[in-house]
C-alpha cells in the first residue's frame, strides 16, 4: 500500500472533490473517497476544510461567481442587444464546454446546499437568467429580436448550454471555440435575430 502524503493543497481538495461530486453525486461521495484520490488519511482533510458541505459551497460559489463575472466581462461596454447576446452566449456555452465538472455539480447538486447558502446561490444563479432575459426583453424593444416570451426564449438559451457539459468531450472531433459559435447561432435563432 502506498504511504499517505503528508500535506495537500486546499486547491488539490477542492479539485478532487470537484472530480467525484462530478462523477458520483455530492451525496454519493464521502470524505474518505477523497482523501483516498488524494493518498492522505481522511482526517488531514480537515487542514482544508470544516465539512464536504463547504467544499460543494466553495465549489458552486466559485463556478456561478465565475459565470456572472463572464456575463459582465463579455457584456460591458456593448449597446447593441444583438451584440450584447451574442457575446453573453459565447461565453455561456464555452464556459459549459470547458467547466463540465462545475456545470454537473451546479446544475445537480445546488439544491443540496444549506441555508443560507442555497438560496445566496440562487439569488446569484436568478441574477444570471434576469440578465440574460433583460438582454432579449431590449432587442425587442429595438425591434431586433422577434419573439414571444423573453423569459421562454432565456430558459431555452440557457438549457441549450447547460446541456453541453453533459455531451461534450475533449476527445471530440470540435473545440469549445466551434460548439460556443454553433450554440450562440442557434440562441440567435431562437430569438429572431435580425442584423438591421
Amino acid at each position: 500500500m502506498t504511504a499517505a502524503r503528508e500535506s495537500v493543497s486546499n486547491a488539490a481538495v477542492v479539485d478532487a472533490a470537484l472530480t467525484l461530486f462530478a462523477e458520483r453525486g455530492y451525496h454519493g461521495t464521502a470524505l474518505s473517497q477523497i482523501a483516498e484520490v488524494l493518498e492522505v488519511r481522511t482526517p488531514s482533510l480537515y487542514n482544508h476544510m470544516r465539512s464536504k458541505h463547504e467544499l460543494l459551497e466553495t465549489i458552486v460559489g466559485d463556478t456561478v461567481r465565475g459565470v456572472l463575472d463572464d456575463f459582465r466581462r463579455a457584456t460591458e461596454g456593448r449597446d447593441d442587444p444583438l451584440d450584447r447576446l451574442y457575446h453573453a452566449v459565447l461565453v455561456y456555452s464555452r464556459r459549459h464546454a470547458t467547466h463540465r465538472r462545475e456545470a454537473i455539480v451546479v446544475n445537480r447538486d445546488t439544491s443540496s446546499l444549506a441555508e443560507p447558502a442555497r438560496s445566496a446561490m440562487q439569488d446569484l444563479r436568478r441574477e444570471h437568467e434576469h440578465a440574460l432575459r433583460s438582454i432579449i426583453a431590449d432587442g425587442m424593444a429595438a425591434g431586433r429580436f422577434s419573439v414571444d416570451s423573453p423569459a421562454l426564449a432565456s430558459f431555452a438559451i440557457r438549457e441549450m448550454c447547460v446541456s453541453i457539459a453533459r455531451w461534450y468531450s475533449d476527445d471530440g472531433p470540435i473545440t469549445p471555440e466551434q460548439v460556443a459559435r454553433e450554440y450562440t447561432e442557434f440562441a440567435l435563432s431562437i430569438v429572431g435575430a435580425r442584423s438591421s
